[in-house]
């Protein structure tokens, strides 16, 4: 099979592969769709993992094999993937800790090398601990929809560890489709939405997907101008990962809001801020990464009914074969550029 190798940083080669060999509590997949995701983007660029592996961790295709001992599925069937689940049995899962539990590290699909997802490839292995996580895609909706339940899952994720109540305000900085979902999902919660972006195009988009007003980052006294409009934000999340944004919505929310970080996952940064801010006026400082297999069905239910139409957000797709051009993309997005995904 056709597969997409990490060789080093920077270094994507279209390999031919074997077809993973599935056992007897496994499922074998053909990838129809994989999403371009921003962990996956920075391991490959700055070589934080040893190779070789098949990265793709956001996919969607159709079950071609079914291991003997597998319940529930069949031959045919449409599914979206999910590669972690926890133990549900740990210090950190009985906290809901889900993402720091040993066994959701183990990534449980693969196209071969180390477990790293494998949808940049044409087949991947679904093992036996992560079947609980596979979604079954209703007939009216697409293999596209398929792949973006695993990132609308990381935001649904985020948005819960907030505590807002309807008619709050909050500040989401970055209006790409991590931001853009943010958005949606959090004004169908009733709450009052504030963007910003450096792009225009993205704030007008941000205006279509509920947010009250949007505002250019870039501009000069951005902070004044959203005061003067919003003086008080509960909450302030930012998907994007910048130092900067992170002490403006520290300043600009309220005493006891949260300031959410969802962006800043790669190790090494610092930033300086007035610490009194978290210990006199009780703001907590706090972030969230990766999903939870337990809000599958809830997730699926916002993509699939498209109560959550994740599909304007999918802007360009790639064949395989061009997989680094996706990623390249991705990692320095176009100003008509949103979502990109991996389409076989």
């Amino acid at each position: 099979m056709a597969a997409v190798v990490y060789r080093g940083p920077d270094d994507l080669r279209l390999e031919t592969l074997p077809v993973p060999r599935i056992q007897s509590g496994e499922l074998l997949v053909k990838v129809a769709a994989c999403g371009v995701c921003p962990t996956d983007i920075k391991k490959i660029h700055y070589g934080t993992v040893p190779p070789p592996r098949v990265f793709g961790h956001e996919t969607a295709g159709t079950i071609v094999k079914v291991g003997a001992r597998v319940r529930g599925f069949r031959v045919g069937d449409r599914v979206a993937l999910h590669h972690h689940v926890p133990c549900l049995d740990c210090h950190f899962c009985r906290h809901q800790a889900f993402a720091q539990c040993a066994g959701y590290k183990r990534t449980g699909v693969t196209a071969g090398f180390e477990p790293a997802g494998g949808g940049y490839a044409e087949y991947v292995r679904v093992m036996p601990f992560v079947l609980a996580g596979v979604v079954k895609i209703p007939q009216r909706n697409t293999f596209l929809e398929g792949a973006m339940l695993e990132p609308v899952n990381t935001v649904l994720k985020a948005v819960k560890r907030l505590r807002l109540l309807r008619e709050d305000t909050a500040l989401v900085v970055g209006q790409g489709p991590i931001g853009l979902m943010f958005t949606k999902i959090l004004t169908l919660r009733g709450i009052k939405v504030v963007a910003t972006d450096l792009i225009p195009s993205r704030l007008k988009l941000a205006l279509k997907w509920g947010a009250r007003r949007a505002f250019n980052a870039g501009q000069p006294a951005m902070i004044h101008k959203i005061r003067s409009v919003y003086p008080v934000l509960d909450a302030a999340i930012v998907t994007v990962p910048s130092d900067a944004a992170v002490l403006d919505a520290m300043e600009m929310v309220r005493g006891s809001a949260q300031i959410l970080l969802f962006a800043h996952t790669k190790k090494g940064g610092s930033a300086s801020m007035d610490l009194s801010s978290i210990c006199l006026e009780e703001k907590d400082l706090i972030g969230s990464y990766s999903s939870d297999y337990t809000l599958q069905k809830e997730v699926a239910h916002l993509v699939f009914s498209r109560r959550l139409d994740v599909r304007p957000l999918i802007t360009h797709t790639f064949p395989l074969k061009e997989t680094p051009a996706a990623i390249t993309l991705a990692s320095k997005p176009s100003p008509n550029s949103l979502k990109v995904v991996v389409v076989q």
